[in-house]
């Protein structure tokens, strides 16, 4: 039985034109969300997810913001427009981020600066905005996307994962801050899921590409299902998926110098993922 706490609020979700975005969005409605502000970089995206969800919910109201939340203005732009529209929403879904797989040498520096703007510097900033009119009203729900990734160090994973554990400790630090302000941060960590993730990620010079094992993948209706329930429960940590969380609660007690040791047996696979990088 679902709760009812979020029955007539207003949600605002980045990353909304795919994956765990767009599924929040669909189900934030079905458990009584009233008005959605939607935001991501690609409109066509936006705009076909409005139709589909005002065909599905008439009474339902959607705003869609196009913003590359990546870019150096992208959330002040994003924010301004939200002042400019006394829009306050009462739920914030810090969904957008993306991955970078392949030995650090060889990344692209580019793509490091936009992960790190986007996974960090703008979830951040939308947090702090959102944050006074929540302690105003005594209200409000934050979660932020962060990611088992960032439960460990993960060569060639290195920058993304560190970003995620970024995530994951400032939720939990922010958690105790709001204590008893009736706001609440959840802190979301999914394994995988079949979204674009993996495509992103994966780099074409790399031998190296995004493919976990079948078994821990979580579907993104489960992983949206089961942090909506944790979100109106208060909960501050959510692991989806019972074949993921069990083992993520066992890496997070292994030793550093054991992880190491697993860690060098790996040693020659990346030492050829370097020199297929440098040749490419």
């Amino acid at each position: 039985m679902r709760s009812t706490v979020f029955t007539g609020k207003s949600a605002l979700i980045t990353g909304a034109s795919s994956g765990l975005g767009e599924e929040f969005a669909r189900q934030l409605v079905q458990w009584g969300a009233a008005h959605l502000i939607l935001t991501a970089r690609r409109t066509d995206r936006l705009l076909k997810l409005k139709a589909g969800l005002l065909t599905e919910h008439p009474g339902l109201r959607v705003d869609t913001f196009p913003a590359d939340l990546a870019a150096s203005a992208g959330v002040a732009a994003l924010t301004a427009a939200l002042d400019q529209q006394n829009i306050a929403p009462d739920i914030v879904i810090n969904n957008a981020g993306f991955g970078d797989l392949g030995t650090f040498e060889t990344s692209d520096s580019a793509k490091i600066e936009a992960m790190l703007a986007l996974n960090v510097t703008a979830l951040t900033l939308l947090t702090r905005w959102a944050i006074r009119s929540m302690l105003a009203k005594k209200s409000g729900w934050i979660c932020n996307v962060g990611s088992t990734a960032g439960l460990l160090p993960l060569p060639t994973f290195a920058v993304y994962g560190a970003t995620k554990a970024y995530v994951n400790s400032f939720s939990e630090a922010l958690r105790a801050e709001l204590h008893g302000s009736g706001v609440f941060v959840t802190a979301l960590l999914p394994g995988p899921v079949e979204t674009e993730f993996g495509q992103v990620a994966s780099r074409a010079n790399s031998r190296r590409q995004f493919a976990p094992p079948a078994f821990l993948c979580v579907d993104k209706g489960d992983v949206v299902r089961e942090t909506l329930d944790a979100m109106a429960r208060g909960q501050g940590r959510i692991i989806p998926g019972l074949p993921v969380r069990l083992p993520m609660l066992l890496v997070e007690s292994v030793p550093r110098w054991l992880l190491r040791f697993i860690f060098n047996l790996s040693s020659g696979n990346f030492r050829r993922e370097r020199q297929d990088g440098k040749k490419a």
